[in-house]
């Protein structure tokens, strides 16, 4: 442990600190200085020491969707530890501001428990609060984009904080400003979500209203928090049915959950796949036909349980790449072949979900 001192302000580094530590996927160099910020300040000397010794800063949170290459990381990994979840009533609306920092699933059980409908079908997912908004984060049938109404970031130049609305943060499928136009350019420090007060749960997604119809005790119940525990209940113990909850005793859970996006075809792209594939599913949006990466995946050649070095496909899910042993180039040795396997076969380029650091 070092102290080091910058402008009479105390950073706590650790050198040369394992990055497999700090990622749900188990891979990873190690980080030159690893630092853990507890506050914005701290955030903000971290980057003033990165600008004043020219060294590179690279951001982690949960670490469930972000792989490291097995060399040295040469610069800062700033891990964002920030806590607090701040609650107003407005209009009969409850706002939720909390910091960046924060569990994702301890805020869902946190709404849930406090009878806050809105987010209960996003139980179980890996990460932090902060990192939801830059893919618009979702499962389920429910996305943040949908409850959010603001994010609060730093920018890395200038240091201000600003807080963008929901229209501003130009949230797609997996994606936002964060990821795109904007990427690297700010460190999200808090997040405010909309969330209804007893209101019923929606169910939209087809696999979870069939299990929730036919419960009875969802159906009994005159509690919309009993409700809301039901389907946050359902929902993890179908994500731990496919490997979806980071469990230490469960190999098929060292991942960074949905390795692959699901591509989204405009028409002519449509047609095309048609022409090559007689019958394949797919779903109508208003942003195209969203064809099932797994789908692709399993009918590409590799099916659940593949394994291929250090590296494999999970048994229960076929879009989770999971760490066997290896190493990171293990791993995206796996994942480049299934893309070019795909790509041959239907003529589609997957787009790797998690963030890939050199």
């Amino acid at each position: 442990m070092a102290y080091i001192d910058s402008q009479n302000f105390m950073l706590n580094f650790k050198f040369n600190e394992p990055l497999s530590h700090h990622t749900t996927i188990s891979s990873g160099g190690i980080a030159k200085k690893f630092i853990c910020c507890e506050d914005d300040e701290t955030i903000i000397e971290s980057i003033k020491y990165s600008q004043a010794h020219s060294e590179i800063i690279q951001i982690i949170s949960g670490g469930s969707n972000i792989i490291f290459h097995d060399r040295m990381f040469d610069g800062i990994v700033m891990k964002i530890s920030t806590k607090g979840i701040t609650e107003i009533i407005r209009n009969g609306n409850v706002f939720l501001t909390v910091k960046a920092g924060e569990s994702w699933d301890g805020l869902v059980n946190y709404a849930v428990a406090s009878g806050l409908q809105g987010i209960e079908c996003m139980s179980g997912i890996p990460g932090s609060v902060g990192a939801t908004p830059v893919q618009n984060v979702g499962a389920y049938g429910q996305e943040v984009k949908d409850v959010i109404t603001s994010v609060t970031a730093i920018d890395w130049d200038s240091l201000k904080t600003i807080t963008f609305s929901n229209e501003e943060c130009n949230f797609s499928y997996r994606c936002s400003r964060f990821k795109s136009n904007d990427a690297g350019r700010f460190i999200i420090t808090e997040v405010t979500f909309k969330l209804n007060k007893n209101k019923t749960p929606e169910i939209k997604y087809p696999e979870l209203e069939k299990i929730i119809l036919n419960d009875k005790d969802f159906e009994a119940s005159d509690s919309v928090k009993d409700k809301l525990m039901i389907v946050r209940n359902t929902v993890i113990n179908l994500r731990k049915s496919k490997s979806m909850i980071i469990d230490e005793k469960d190999p098929n859970s060292r991942s960074c959950g949905s390795f692959f996006t699901n591509p989204v075809l405009n028409e002519n792209e449509f047609n095309k796949l048609k022409s090559r594939v007689s019958d394949f599913p797919f779903f109508k949006t208003d942003k195209g036909y969203k064809v099932p990466a797994a789908w692709l995946i399993e009918n590409s050649g590799f099916r659940k349980g593949f394994k291929l070095k250090g590296a494999g496909i999970s048994e229960k899910h076929s879009l989770a790449v999971i760490n066997c042993g290896g190493n990171t180039s293990d791993i995206l040795n796996l994942a480049n072949k299934i893309e070019e396997s795909v790509f041959i076969k239907f003529g589609i380029r997957l787009i790797k979900e998690p963030v890939i650091i050199d």
